[in-house]
């Protein structure tokens, strides 16, 4: 036996038509009065069938809009979710071409230094040759062997101080480039790594004859990931040639690092630049927000500098700048990088 929802409403009204026609003849003053009521009823039950209909129809297209906003926020996950993979490689990527522009520095810094010990052995093997000849002929001479003397001495001295400038730019490369791609976490000297990072970015700064002024102390001794701090210098440094400067302007740059307290280090980046606009200041760290799409911007630089900057290096990063005065951008870490997992101090 089955129930309809208005059951009870319809055997009122058929209750009601008997009552009246039994009033009809015990009654008839009172039929008029019992139709008005019967009629109300019926207005009362045809409007509320009408509101369970528009009900029904409701609930309907609020079913169906509950499964589009699904549908929706899946297609929205799935896509923030891809949106967050493809930055993520964008981000290695941009790492891995910071790491290439390094190799390429540096192999340029290198080639002056070799250049000039090949050019140096070069001579050196002309005049040993022209020095056999005439003691194989016998025509050697006193003046010729002290000629021999001042030019070996002169040409190896140079070979061998070119070498030396070429093995400790190879070496600052090869602790540079080992500390971007492994992040390992070890002890250094902050000096002398701001200036092994600095090498790699001289062809860069003599192609726009731009200067860096460094101010650190000699002593300064940090514990944490040196390829952090690295990729932050090295992508601070780029963001001022490609944004600070028109072409043909050369600027300066400088680096200050002073101590607040013990376990903590201030750096302080500034160029003196034209300066980021009001309504971009607030962006800057934005992934993708760049003002030179197409012309060398990416728009992940600062972005990955403010990653690093509060992620392994456990600190904080501020800028200021203002049009036309230059920008500056103020890192706090501590010195004593603390503990974290391999995965987070890559970045």
């Amino acid at each position: 036996m089955s129930f309809t929802l208005f059951d009870a409403e319809e055997q009122a009204i058929e209750q009601a038509r008997l009552l009246r026609d039994r009033l009809a003849s015990a009654a008839p003053e009172c039929c008029e009065d019992v139709d008005a009521l019967v009629e109300a009823f019926k207005r009362s039950y045809r409007e509320q069938q009408r509101l369970v209909r528009v009900s029904d129809r409701l609930q309907g297209q609020l079913a169906a809009a509950t499964q589009e906003a699904e549908r929706r926020r899946r297609e929205a996950e799935t896509a923030f979710q891809q949106l967050k993979e493809a930055q993520e490689v964008l981000v290695r990527a941009e790492k891995l071409a910071s790491l290439g522009a390094l190799v390429a520095g540096v192999a340029h810094e290198i080639n002056t230094p070799v250049g000039i010990a090949v050019s140096c052995a070069s001579h050196l093997s002309d005049a040993t040759g022209k020095l056999k000849t005439r003691v194989e002929g016998g025509g050697l001479g006193r003046t010729d062997f002290q000629r021999y003397l001042t030019t070996a001495i002169d040409t190896t001295a140079l070979i061998l101080a070119n070498c030396e400038r070429a093995a400790r730019l190879i070496h600052s490369f090869k602790q540079v480039a080992v500390d971007r791609a492994s992040s390992e976490r070890r002890r250094f000297g902050l000096s002398a790594y701001i200036q092994e990072t600095l090498v790699s970015l001289q062809p860069n700064l003599r192609m726009g004859n731009h200067s860096v002024t460094v101010e650190c102390p000699d002593d300064l001794e940090m514990d944490g990931f040196p390829g952090v701090l690295s990729q932050i210098l090295t992508n601070l440094v780029m963001n001022s040639l490609t944004h600070a400067y028109d072409d043909g302007q050369s600027g300066r740059l400088s680096i200050t690092i002073t101590q607040p307290d013990a376990d903590t280090v201030l750096l302080v980046y500034t160029d003196d630049g034209k300066g980021i606009p009001p309504d971009h200041l607030s962006h800057i760290f934005e992934p993708f927000f760049t003002t030179r799409r197409g012309e060398g911007g990416s728009g992940l630089g600062l972005h990955i500098v403010h990653n690093l900057a509060v992620g392994p290096l456990r600190g904080g990063i501020a800028v200021e700048s203002g049009v036309g005065q230059g920008t500056s951008f103020t890192l706090t870490f501590p010195r004593h990088t603390p503990e974290t997992d391999g995965a987070e101090a890559a970045g």
